[in-house]
């Protein structure tokens, strides 16, 4: 029993039926609930596995199977101690001896033999709080393909009505490979190409039909119409989880240990502004009647065109085929990034606006979707004589080169081929300087992607001795001579570490909403700056990270009382 049921258990019995009315009316329903009808609560987790012949089943470390209890009622997300809906004991019974001669299990609680019962007095809405604990399946020396075998978990409690769990254990039955693929050279974005696919079944049974799903990230699309084939485009929504999905069924039997390659080719077609998008393949064996409801799902446009068909290949090696089949293309395009200064004029004491701009002039996006959505970032330095008054918040002050006080920038990718963003800051003129100018400029580094270098910097300019001539816009060209000893034209310092300081936008215009990732990898070369000399090169040479987002639960981890 967990140190919380102990505490509410002592509470209700210190108060008596005065104190369960009072606790009930505050809050801890279930108390109240289990008078009455009893509460439903269903046993949850995976209910049915596939056990493979030819590897380790996943980490061996890691269970396959989560059981946990679903409880109605709403999932509590605030701060403080979780509120309970039941207080009562429980019993959960999970009974693994169907499993003799299929298959081994490492069980939670407190087991005896293939039987663990699993003790309990507290009951949470929803699933969170409500975790039995892990079952790991593995073979043993007696399996063999074909084997199948059951565990049954069951509850009892009074005031509960559990729902039992059924787990469906099979061995060595369909496993579907799919065909590796390798990057087509020379790919060129706004062409298409024929990815070779195929599928190898190494399992022990062979399997009744197959499913084919092709994903393509925003750059991409599938111009094929097939009949046995539907598809869905998600084009609204953060750019992250913008695609398009194909699915194709085929009803005809994949025999073990048999390789299957595609009748005719399959395109896949790259948008002018694709950049590193994702295109992904996998076969999975078709479930009994899935033939039949798979294209009608929501949003999925069945095809019209004949029928794409699998055929069988000669002989093919296992090694050749894997679990995972994903490119990312293409590799050659490139996009421009251009900063854009201000100028403003003003008397000792005056408080002026700087409106710093942010462009991507295309014709690739920058898509970050291995990452999440790393952000790029600029660094800002106000000119001699002035202070930053005001600064967007996707901004956050630094030292650059080691001393000079300024601003570094974020600007959340993914970003659009025509993204147009601006960082409005405001001066604070505490000194007339004439021409005095303040250094906005990209990090010191060789992207490959970048095709126009030569506007990564741009100035501020405040009372400038002749009339503002273009906004201070453009690179070492534009604005004022970027004189190397010039005041705050130097590297900036550190624009290459780590950045924190992410604003949460989606870049596809100044101050929009991001996307709700969970998490996010260090840009790869697959993402932004590529895969220079066999090394990944530092995403985009931004120096910014994305800060893995883990939603904080308030209270203990929901482990069952045992």
């Amino acid at each position: 029993m967990t140190q919380q049921a102990r505490r509410l258990r002592a509470r209700l019995a210190a108060l008596g039926a005065v104190g369960v009315t009072a606790l009930a009316a505050a809050g801890i329903q279930g108390v109240a609930h289990a008078a009455g009808a009893p509460l439903p609560v269903v046993i949850t987790g995976e209910d049915r596995v596939d056990l493979s012949l030819h590897s380790d089943n996943g980490d061996p470390t890691e269970p396959q199977i989560d059981l946990r209890l679903d409880v109605p009622g709403e999932e509590f997300e605030g701060d403080g101690e979780v509120p309970p809906v039941h207080l009562g004991d429980y019993t959960v019974r999970i009974d693994a001896s169907g499993l003799k001669g299929v298959a081994k299990a490492d069980l939670p609680c407190d087991a005896d033999g293939p039987v663990a019962v699993c003790s309990g007095y507290d009951l949470y809405a929803g699933t969170t709080f409500n975790r039995l604990g892990g079952i790991r399946l593995d073979l043993t020396d007696d399996s063999e393909a074909g084997d199948t075998g059951k565990i049954v978990v069951t509850g009892e409690g009074e005031g509960l009505e559990f729902t039992p769990l059924t787990v469906d254990v099979r061995v060595g039955g369909p496993e579907l490979l799919n065909r590796e693929l390798s990057l087509p050279k020379d790919l060129k974005a706004g062409e298409t190409f024929e990815p070779p696919l195929g599928v190898m079944n190494v399992g022990g049974l062979p399997s009744e039909g197959a499913v084919l799903r092709l994903y393509g990230s925003r750059g991409l699309s599938f111009p094929d119409d097939f009949g046995n084939c539907s598809s869905a485009v998600v084009d609204t929504g953060p750019l992250l989880r913008q695609h398009t999905e194909v699915l194709c069924t085929f009803p005809d039997t994949l025999d073990a240990g048999a390789a299957y390659s595609l009748a005719r080719p399959v395109r896949v077609k790259t948008a002018d502004f694709a950049l590193h998008d994702i295109f992904s393949y996998s076969f999975r064996p078709l479930e009994p009647g899935e033939e039949k409801t798979l294209h009608q799902g929501e949003g999925r446009r069945q095809g019209s065109g004949p029928d794409l068909t699998l055929e069988r290949a000669a002989d093919a090696d296992p090694a050749d085929h894997t679990k995972y089949a994903e490119l990312d293309l293409p590799t050659t395009n490139t996009y421009d990034l251009e900063l854009t200064g201000a100028s403003a004029s003003g008397a000792a004491g005056d408080t002026v606006a700087a409106e710093i701009g942010f462009a991507n002039n295309g014709p690739a996006w920058i898509s970050a979707l291995r990452s999440g959505g790393e952000p790029f970032s600029f660094t800002v330095v106000a000119p001699e004589g002035s202070a930053v008054t005001s600064a967007p918040q996707q901004c956050r002050t630094i030292t650059v080169d080691g001393s000079v006080p300024g601003y570094r920038c974020s600007v959340a990718t993914p970003l659009l081929e025509d993204a147009r963003l601006t960082f409005p800051f405001e001066l604070r003129i505490d000194k007339v300087v004439e021409g005095a100018r303040g250094r906005v400029a990209m990090p010191d580094w060789d992207n490959p992607f970048d095709s126009d270098a030569s506007n990564d910097v741009a100035w501020i300019v405040l009372n400038a001795p002749d009339a503002p001539g273009d906004g201070g816009a453009g690179g070492s060209d534009g604005g004022p001579s970027a004189d190397p000893s010039a005041p705050g034209t130097g590297d900036e310092g550190g624009s290459d570490g780590p950045d924190s300081g992410t604003n949460g936008t989606n870049g596809t215009s100044g101050g929009a909403e991001g996307d709700d990732t969970e998490g996010g990898l260090a840009l790869t070369g697959a993402q932004g700056v590529g895969l220079l000399g066999g090394a990944a090169v530092l995403a985009l040479g931004l120096g910014a990270v994305v800060v893995a987002y883990q939603r904080r639960r308030v209270g203990r981890d929901g482990e069952a009382a045992v």
